[in-house]
């Protein structure tokens, strides 16, 4: 690995301060000129410089004939062309002086034959010239924190901590959202593609040094370097977990893989074993890849497997119980200290065992405070696991019902529900152990997305939240181990 960030080939890639840009137009239906749009909407602050053989301005940018007539050198070539031409464009790249590229253009490897030998050809070009490259057959880089993304579709999103290094390039592009409803967002988004010349291997080399990545997610379908993935995974993993979804383990996905980036994967067991002895997470899904990089980027190291489950309900807290089971996590009985602090907290009809049942407790704020203060220092346990339904139409209801002006019933849902988050938010910090939410409601509902703004995990069903705990757990053992050996 790099000593420095600086001295990754990627960070010129994921960190440009020029770029020239290879196949936009002013056709919206073209893809590079796409592409070149959501470089624009980032808001990149760097110097941009389209190559366009007719047009004199792309999208109001003033365009270049040939690389060769720029200005100067840029940090970054970006090729978004008909397959055909892209080895001729990256050797006016090098002519150029240009050392970094991402090679967005498919029709290589990944369909055989002649792809193959052309995929060669950039290869033969980038060693002549000194460069490296992303691609081909990849859509591209974001990177929130540095205003960057020539992905296909415009960044919608916010700075975050995730890292994700993808085999599959629209994976980045689809997720975007998909975080963002969650309050949370990319480090950097890095479309490897068919990995000629930098793969996953120097995606995790990278992240590991960014300072703005807490953990790396992994989209899998082969590792091409398995004793580097396994060497460098394992220098990482005692300082950030990084959690891998691999989809190359059945017929199907081996298929979908090889037509997809030329990927040959491997058995199923096989990578099991690797992930094993690199100390890498294991998800499989989408939603738990994503599950446990928010986890695991979020919550407090536990000291072991103990979980409280907190609830209201006893329907959830039931499902929750038996999903910690499945999981292979241990509910505790509470300790006698902590059944007496808690007691005048809860109804008759509540129960002091393990799922705390407080059902409508006496007073509903204890819920967010008083309860899991006390459950998060129970010595018993090691972590909570809490069922959140506080839904906004009930409590504005009751607030007009109590006489509250009309007015002023928004403000005050609102700073009831911030009070909440930010509470349950220093009491984790308070504690050192985890708490992770789980609810049946919207994530548009103020009382989740209050949870989520000050940094709750909140999960849509209790076997979710089971599992990204577990996971939790899993990556503590994993970190005592590997900084016990070193």
């Amino acid at each position: 690995m790099p000593d420095s960030i600086h001295q990754s080939p990627l960070y010129p890639i994921i960190n440009p301060g020029s770029i020239v840009f290879f196949g936009a137009s002013n056709r919206f239906s073209a893809m590079g000129t796409n592409q070149l749009n959501s470089l624009l909407s980032s808001g990149f602050e760097g110097k941009i410089y389209p190559i366009h053989p007719q047009e004199k301005q792309v999208l109001e940018l003033k365009a270049y004939q040939r690389v060769a007539e720029l200005p100067e050198v840029p940090d970054l070539a970006v090729l978004v062309l008909p397959t055909r031409i892209v080895p001729q464009a990256l050797e006016d790249c090098g002519k150029k002086g240009i050392k970094h590229a991402i090679v967005v253009s498919g029709g290589f490897k990944e369909t055989g034959g002649e792809g193959v030998e052309l995929e060669k050809k950039l290869l033969t070009i980038a060693d002549r010239f000194g460069m490296r490259f992303l691609g081909p057959n990849c859509l591209g880089v974001a990177n929130p924190h540095h205003k960057f993304n020539v992905t296909f579709l415009p960044f919608e999103g916010r700075q975050g901590f995730i890292g994700l290094a993808s085999q599959s390039g629209s994976l980045i592009t689809q997720m975007f959202g998909y975080l963002n409803r969650l309050g949370l967002g990319f480090s950097s988004g890095i479309s490897v593609g068919n990995e000629a010349n930098l793969d996953i291997v120097d995606c995790m080399a990278y992240l590991a040094g960014c300072p703005h990545t807490r953990v790396i997610g992994l989209y899998i379908e082969t590792i091409r370097r398995g004793r580097e993935f396994i060497d460098v995974a394992r220098s990482i993993v005692p300082h950030k977990p990084i959690v891998a979804f691999y989809v190359g383990g059945s017929e199907a996905g081996k298929r979908a893989g090889l037509s997809h980036t030329g990927a040959l994967a491997g058995p199923d067991a096989l990578y099991d074993g690797v992930f094993r002895q690199s100390g890498v997470i294991r998800a499989y899904s989408i939603p738990e890849l994503f599950d446990y990089c928010w986890v695991l980027g979020t919550c407090p190291r536990p000291g072991g497997n103990r979980v409280i489950v907190q609830t209201h309900s006893g329907g959830p807290g039931a499902a929750a119980a038996d999903a910690c089971s499945r999981a292979g996590l241990e509910l505790p009985q509470l300790s006698k200290q902590t059944q007496e602090k808690i007691a005048p907290m809860v109804p008759h009809t509540g129960s002091l065992n393990n799922p705390v049942d407080v059902t409508f407790s006496k007073n509903p704020l204890d819920f967010y405070d008083r309860i899991p203060d006390a459950l998060l220092g129970d010595s018993r346990t090691d972590g909570v696991l809490t069922y959140f339904l506080a839904p906004g139409t009930s409590i504005r209801r009751t607030m007009a019902g109590m006489g509250i002006a009309e007015k002023e019933i928004p403000r005050l849902t609102e700073k009831l529900f911030d009070d909440h988050g930010r509470t349950l938010a220093g009491l984790i910090k308070k504690h050192q152990k985890p708490l992770v939410g789980f609810t049946f409601q919207s994530y548009e509902e103020l009382s989740v997305r209050k949870l989520l703004q000050y940094g709750v995990p909140v999960l849509p069903s209790p076997e979710r939240a089971s599992r990204a705990m577990a996971a939790l757990v899993h990556y503590a053992g994993i970190f005592d181990k590997m900084r016990a050996q070193s």
